[in-house]
């Protein structure tokens, strides 16, 4: 007979154990019975190993290695469940990463004044839609960094994800924490940011979080008054009379007051619960109120959004959201000018510190009489700077040098754009040489097809795919060849000054972060239905009446 000696989740000694006939089963069935679990929860690990038995028939003790006096350990096997759970946690973790990686990404690329590898430019705009600058390019930096993560968080709130909308908050608190406290101080979303990560504790009802929810309601509260003015003063002139704020000053009260309840500052929690209900009152829209505003033509959420912000008053509503239809109308062509600049940037490359060329200084240099490829040139040499740009312009000799160089980009283009058509002919299955023959006098696709088969076939008549060579050759080509009207130079790839790093991105996260600003408006901040907060004032006014006369109600789970 033996002893075995186990620890795990149970620790002791099995004694009088037959190795040569005592199976796994059996000493897991001991184990099991000790440790109050059920057999098949338990691993048996022996000398670094989980013994297992698989053979037919079951093997003993003695065959799978174990000895007198083995030290056995012993611990609970996961279930498929705890497995699901585990991967989905994985997941989770995964994606929270990518998301801080895709939102850093696009900061460094849109705050520096590079040239965005996308088709758009993410630029930070004040509440009337101005673009604005905050301090230095690395508090630009962090500003939109943390704008990102504020809106990314915002949506998953939408979408009642708490846990990780939390986790998505804390890295915008962080990236905001990264820039200048004066540049902070000028703008609300800071405290905003705060309010909501306290609405998330509130919606997971975890009461761990409660000495941290007050403090981020005084940081919330102070940077709001100091963005908005006392009593919002500041934000009134600046809104022309209007009321956007209502709803989060809600919020916040409503916070305010579930947080001194469970402190036991009832006095304190009252008062804020009462003002709370005074704006609920104020934000509720009458039947008739929304009736009218949505003849003229406006859907039922806008039409509410705009009776809120405006203190129910309709004819207010109805310019408030005539205002935000022009604005619109103006963004879209903004955008669109925007894109068409970038298009255009592309087209004269990066400078040596990988920046886009500025187009308001070429702008200038074109005002004065010279030619916008050669000024453009001039500009990507030198950085932007203006005035070596006109030493370069007026100066023969660089001038020369620089035309010699926008003629051997435009060749470049040219041929890279030819080598592009090849291709794509030849992945239809033409021969190689016959395309590189028919391309040489440039043209689309379409216009390389038309003469391969214009031109007699010699030797077989089936087309064969060349599935070995997986470069073009360089066909030579003069400045004067004709671009295909048809190239997009994104697609061709011509921007080769681009660093490869810079390409090497997560596109999908990026979409969808850029989505997510995309839905947004200046006052989406502002824009919450309180329905649930409606209903939290009613529960936590009862709990406090309760208090207040003594008797016990528990908060709702």
């Amino acid at each position: 007979m033996a002893k075995l000696k186990i620890g795990g989740i149970w620790a002791g000694v099995v004694e009088e154990v037959d190795l040569h006939a005592w199976t796994l089963a059996t000493l897991r069935d001991h184990v099991a019975e000790r440790s109050n679990s059920s057999s098949d929860s338990i691993n048996l690990i022996c000398a670094g190993r989980i013994l297992r038995d698989d053979a037919v028939p079951p093997q003993t003790l003695s065959q799978l290695g174990v000895k007198n006096n083995s030290k056995i350990l012993a611990t609970r096997a996961s279930t498929p469940q705890q497995d699901r759970s585990l991967l989905a946690e994985e997941e989770r973790a995964s994606r929270l990463a990518r998301i801080r990686s895709a939102a850093t990404a696009m900061a460094e690329r849109h705050a520096d004044g590079a040239l965005p590898v996308e088709n758009f430019n993410i630029e930070v705009e004040d509440q009337n839609g101005q673009k604005v600058r905050l301090g230095s390019e690395t508090d630009q930096k962090a500003v939109m960094m943390g704008l990102m993560l504020h809106a990314k968080g915002k949506k998953l709130i939408k979408q009642e994800n708490y846990k990780d909308a939390l986790e998505v908050l804390s890295m915008g608190e962080e990236s905001f924490s990264l820039c200048d406290s004066e540049v902070i101080e000028l703008i609300d979303n800071v405290p905003i940011l705060q309010i909501d990560m306290v609405w998330c504790y509130f919606m997971i009802r975890d009461i761990r979080w409660l000495a941290d929810a007050g403090k981020r309601l005084e940081i919330a509260r102070m940077g709001i008054e100091r963005a908005h003015g006392k009593d919002s003063h500041r934000l009134r002139i600046l809104q022309g009379g209007r009321y956007p704020e209502l709803a989060l000053h809600l919020r916040l009260e409503l916070l305010e007051g579930v947080v001194a309840y469970h402190t036991g500052q009832i006095e304190k929690s009252r008062k804020a619960l009462a003002s709370a209900k005074t704006k609920f009152v104020q934000l509720q829209v009458s039947d008739e109120a929304l009736s009218f505003v949505m003849s003229m033509g406006f859907g039922e959420r806008d039409a509410k959004r705009a009776l809120r912000m405006n203190n129910q008053d309709v004819g207010g509503a109805i310019d408030f959201l005539a205002e935000e239809k022009a604005k619109k109308l103006q963004m879209e062509e903004e955008d669109s000018q925007r894109r068409k600049e970038i298009k255009e940037q592309r087209r004269y490359g990066l400078t040596p510190l990988k920046k886009a060329v500025d187009l308001e200084r070429l702008k200038e240099l074109v005002s004065i009489g010279f030619e916008k490829e050669l000024a453009a040139e001039a500009l990507r040499k030198n950085e932007n700077d203006t005035q070596k740009a006109l030493d370069d312009l007026t100066n023969p000799e660089t001038n020369s040098a620089l035309q010699v160089t926008i003629d051997s980009r435009k060749r470049k283009r040219q041929i890279q754009a030819r080598d592009s058509v090849v291709e794509k002919v030849v992945q239809m299955g033409f021969e190689r040489e016959r395309v590189v023959a028919a391309a040489v006098a440039g043209g689309s696709v379409e216009q390389v097809l038309q003469r391969l088969t214009a031109q007699p076939v010699a030797g077989p008549t089936s087309a064969s795919i060349n599935t070995n060579s997986t470069e073009a050759p360089h066909v030579g080509a003069s400045s004067s060849s004709p671009l295909p009207n048809n190239v997009n130079c994104d697609d061709l790839n011509m921007m080769n000054e681009v660093e490869d790093s810079r390409t090497q991105r997560d596109v999908e996260m990026e979409d969808e972060l850029s989505a997510d600003i995309a839905r947004t408006d200046a006052m989406a901040d502002y824009d919450i239905e309180v329905n649930v907060e409606g209903e939290a004032i009613s529960e936590y006014m009862a709990l406090v009446e309760s208090a207040r006369s003594g008797r016990t109600i528990a908060p709702s789970q």
